[in-house]
C-alpha cells in the first residue's frame, strides 16, 4: 500500500530529474559500493542476530531491519546494473540455527543485537549522507535521499525499543561550568 510521503517523492522525483544522464564518476561509484558492502554486512548481522535471540520483540526490529536492508540492496544492485557497474561480491547467508543451542559467554544479548542494529542504521545514515554530498547526478541523489529517509524512519521505531527497555545509550550530560544546578 502507497503512503503519502511516497507519493509525493514519486511526484518530486519527476518533476526534479530533467537532465540529462552523465557517466558515474569515481566518487559515486565508490558510495554506492561502499553502501552495499554496508547493507551486506548489516544483512549477515540481522541474520546472526535472528539465530540468537528468542525475544519476539528483538525478533521483529531484525525482520524489519533485513526487510529494509534486502529491499535497498535489491535497488541499488539494479541501479548498478543498468550502469553496467560490477556487483561487489556478497558474504555467505548465515544457515538458521537454534538460538537455546548457543552457549550463553558466546550469544549475544538481546541489548547487544538492538544496539548493534541501531549502530548499522547510524552508520548506512552516514554512508547515505557522504553518497549524496559525493552526488552530481540527479538520480543518484534522489536515491540517497530515499535510503536516508528510509533509514531515518527506521531509526526512530529502533530508538522507540531501546528506550522502552532500558537498553539506550546515552553519553554523560554535559553541564558547562558555572550554570547553577
Amino acid at each position: 500500500m502507497s503512503n503519502p510521503f511516497e507519493a509525493v517523492w514519486n511526484t518530486l522525483k519527476t518533476l526534479v530529474d530533467t537532465e540529462p544522464k552523465s557517466q558515474l564518476h569515481v566518487g559515486e561509484v565508490m558510495s554506492i559500493w561502499t553502501y552495499l558492502t554496508v547493507l551486506d554486512e548489516a544483512l549477515r548481522y540481522e541474520e546472526v542476530g535472528l539465530n540468537t535471540t528468542i525475544d519476539n520483540e528483538v525478533k521483529e526490529l531484525l525482520v524489519d531491519a533485513k526487510k529494509l536492508c534486502e529491499s535497498q540492496s535489491e535497488r541499488l544492485s539494479r541501479f548498478m546494473q543498468k550502469e553496467g557497474l560490477p556487483l561487489p561480491r556478497s558474504q555467505e547467508k548465515k544457515p538458521v540455527s537454534e538460538p537455546n543451542e548457543i552457549p550463553l559467554g558466546v550469544k549475544l544479548t538481546d541489548d547487544e543485537i538492538a544496539n548493534g542494529v541501531s549502530l548499522k542504521i547510524a552508520t548506512a545514515g552516514l554512508e547515505c549522507a557522504i553518497g549524496n554530498s559525493q552526488a552530481i547526478r540527479t538520480d543518484v541523489g534522489l536515491i540517497w535521499t530515499e535510503f536516508y529517509t528510509e533509514m531515518l524512519a527506521f531509526g526512530a521505531t529502533t530508538k522507540t525499543l531501546l528506550r522502552k527497555r532500558g537498553w539506550l545509550k546515552v553519553p554523560p550530560y554535559y553541564c558547562p561550568p558555572g550554570l547553577p544546578k
